[in-house]
């Protein structure tokens, strides 16, 4: 207990500051799985400033931890030795964004030894265990970050109190490198708002070559058999919009495996004729710097999910294509008003008009800013709802 002495002199007795776990940050090699964890610190410190957070990392390795440490510096890092205390001092373990419950284990021994409560912001679901089902059912609140996760988890009979949509942690974050990317951009001659970003992928992340995982034979056969048909858009949209615009495009990864894609199947096969207006980074960045670009671009599109959230969290415009390989988290931009910015690379009839959003959105910029606020403001409307149902939850 801690005390303060009111009007009339008496110590009067107050609860200490409740403080949250976080259960985040998943891995490095890809921007937007860093992102989750300082969009939610972010989102924690502007509606619940009185909560304490500590976070509870997988990975915060290449630069990543000092990174999160220079823009949260009251945020305590765990290592596994201080997990004990944490398990004793923390009030709720909030389970940060992903493609599913990625610590389904930790949630699971969370419960079993404190008996205490936890929540989830964000996530996906697309299978589910008897095991899984039940420890979801647990939780205090779920917010799933698209409707057709929501669906599914209720189709599932998952049963905790308060299911709801929930937009990724993402959208949050704020974080920014001017340094680097005004380098960048001036090393490549990118002016502001007169470039857009695109960012290329694979079906399946190649993680054998970017994390110790062992060759997936299938999973690269079917990147090589579909990466022409998913990148031919992309480089139609590149040419219309350096021919009917004076815009440069700046081909930029999300993950490790991307430059190198972005290199063969994009770069490579441009005409030279326009190569001058095409800009291809061959290094991997931190979402800082990467955040600080896009908020200088005038637009993204691409293959990728998080670097569009991200875009859309900061007043950018932002395209979305998605394919069944990945989870359902590309229908969020229907949750959020943005349909039509949602692009089915197996689905022709939608593709085809690719092209032609990506040049609306560069030929009317206010129009375009516009509808991405229209969409931030339905994205923050839920966040503050998803703070209020944390904070009900820790004030008991």
């Amino acid at each position: 207990m801690i005390g303060s002495i009111n009007s009339s002199g008496a110590l009067v007795a107050q609860s200490k500051k409740p403080c949250v776990l976080l259960r985040s940050s998943w891995q490095t090699v890809n921007i937007g799985d860093i992102a989750h964890t300082p969009g939610v610190l972010h989102m924690l410190e502007r509606l619940l400033p009185e909560v304490g957070v500590k976070l509870w990392p997988s990975d915060t390795r290449n630069g990543v931890r000092e990174m999160l440490q220079a823009r949260f510096p009251k945020v305590g890092i765990l290592s596994r030795s201080q997990l004990k205390q944490a398990y004793e001092e923390c009030d709720f373990l909030l389970h940060g964004s992903g493609p599913h419950l990625v610590a389904e284990k930790h949630v699971k021994d969370w419960v079993e030894k404190t008996g205490k409560p936890y929540g989830v912001f964000g996530i996906s679901l697309s299978k589910i265990t008897n095991l899984l089902k039940e420890t979801l059912s647990q939780s205090k609140f779920i917010y799933f970050r698209d409707s057709k996760s929501l669906a599914y988890a209720r189709s599932q009979g998952v049963s905790a109190p308060i299911m709801e949509f929930g937009p990724d942690g993402a959208f949050a974050i704020d974080l920014r490198n001017e340094e680097k990317a005004q380098a960048f951009m001036r090393e490549n001659e990118l002016e502001e708002k007169n470039f857009m970003c695109c960012i290329p992928r694979y079906r399946f992340t190649p993680y054998w070559k970017i994390k110790d995982r062992p060759f997936n034979e299938a999973a690269h056969q079917r990147n090589e058999e579909m990466k022409e048909l998913d990148h031919a858009p992309m480089r139609k949209a590149i040419i219309d919009l350096v021919e009917k615009t004076k815009m440069k495009v700046l081909l930029c990864p999300e993950d490790k495996s991307q430059m190198e894609i972005g290199k063969e199947m994009i770069y490579d096969r441009l005409p030279k004729s326009i190569l001058n207006r095409i800009v291809w980074r061959e290094n991997y960045w931190l979402t800082d710097e990467a955040l600080t670009i896009y908020t200088n671009s005038a637009g993204l599109f691409g293959l990728e999910m998080h670097s569009p959230i991200m875009c859309i969290g900061n007043g950018i415009p932002a395209v979305v294509c998605r394919f069944k390989e990945q989870t359902t988290k590309g229908f969020m931009w229907e949750d959020i008003g943005l349909g039509d910015w949602l692009f089915d690379m197996d689905r022709p009839e939608q593709v085809s008009h690719l092209g032609s959003t990506v040049l609306k959105i560069a030929q009317n910029p206010k129009w375009a800013r516009q509808r991405v606020l229209e969409a931030n403001e339905k994205v923050k409307n839920r966040q503050k709802s998803m703070c209020q149902t944390l904070n009900k939850h820790l004030m008991g």
